[in-house]
């Protein structure tokens, strides 16, 4: 049986190449793309009547970008609506009433539509996007915190310790993934951060419960050694739960619409995050604080 605990430098070694090469795209890019639910902007969605695909979407964009003096990098477009005639206009930059104006009637002259067929017109200011956006990191620092205070009242402060690394280390791939694709962080990443954060923890839990278990049966033999027993009893169980869940979130993102794809992608991407780190990281981060807080028989060289 391969022994996951020994061979735990592996699995660190692939997490840091993610987080890092996260850590360069962002270096790159210059830093993550917010959309206008952080950074403030101006939404809005128009049935243009006919199919919105690339030279549409880039007609659209020179229209915005020509009405409202925009640089084309803060303008997105994209088609959305089953029929595929929507576009979704997102300007991650504030505009005035005047701008707004002039946005409107440049898409009723140049597209030939009506003013009834933009709709879902939505202005954010920068200062609303901002308070947002403290919002969502301190609901993810509290709900990290909570985690931590539970899993040391279940179990001992080292293994909340060693969950609440498994937690951070699923933020910074999710938000490494975001990085290199180029992803705007929306609310919708927050909400699924979220949910990701209640998986992964609950899937740690079962395997600390099987290491509790088995410490208890074990009167001989080290911790490390309980750690991989109790991993791979609980691996299967973690896959099988993932698999199942991926197929549904898999299909909610092919067929759904645009936000629920801006939902379930991250969702996707934490539920790989969150079953490598309970897997292979959480067990061998316990017995790292366990061996560094000078506890006795944690590893096989010990004595």
């Amino acid at each position: 049986m391969f022994d996951i605990v020994k061979n735990r430098k592996i699995f660190y070694i692939v997490s840091l190449i993610v987080i890092l090469a996260g850590v360069v795209a962002l270096f790159v890019r210059g830093g993550f793309t917010s959309s206008i639910d952080f950074a403030g902007g101006v939404e809005c969605t128009v049935e243009t009547g006919k199919a919105v695909d690339q030279t549409a979407s880039a007609n659209i964009s020179d229209i915005v970008a020509e009405s409202t003096g925009i640089d084309k990098k803060a303008i997105s477009v994209t088609k959305i609506g089953d029929a595929g005639t929507q576009a979704s206009i997102k300007l991650s930059a504030t505009l005035t009433s005047e701008q707004i104006l002039a946005l409107k009637d440049a898409l009723v002259s140049e597209l030939g539509v009506s003013k009834e067929a933009i709709t879902d017109f939505e202005s954010v200011s920068a200062s609303v996007g901002k308070e947002t956006q403290s919002s969502a990191i301190l609901a993810v620092v509290i709900a990290v915190v909570l985690m931590l205070i539970y899993i040391t009242i279940r179990f001992e402060f080292l293994s909340g310790c060693a969950a609440v690394c498994a937690l951070v280390h699923d933020v910074l791939v999710m938000l490494s993934a975001y990085a290199i694709l180029g992803l705007p962080i929306n609310t919708s990443f927050i909400a699924a951060m979220l949910t990701i954060i209640g998986y992964s923890i609950n899937a740690t839990i079962v395997q600390f419960d099987r290491v509790r278990e088995n410490t208890k049966l074990t009167r001989k033999g080290n911790f490390a050694a309980i750690v991989n027993k109790s991993v791979w009893q609980t691996m299967f169980r973690s896959l099988n739960t993932t698999f199942t869940t991926l197929v549904v979130i898999l299909v909610l993102y092919i067929m759904g619409v645009q936000s629920i794809r801006e939902f379930a992608l991250p969702i996707m991407l934490g539920l790989i995050a969150g079953t490598w780190s309970s897997v292979f990281l959480s067990g061998n981060f316990w017995v790292f604080f366990k061996k560094l807080s000078g506890a006795k028989n944690v590893m096989p060289n010990e004595q």
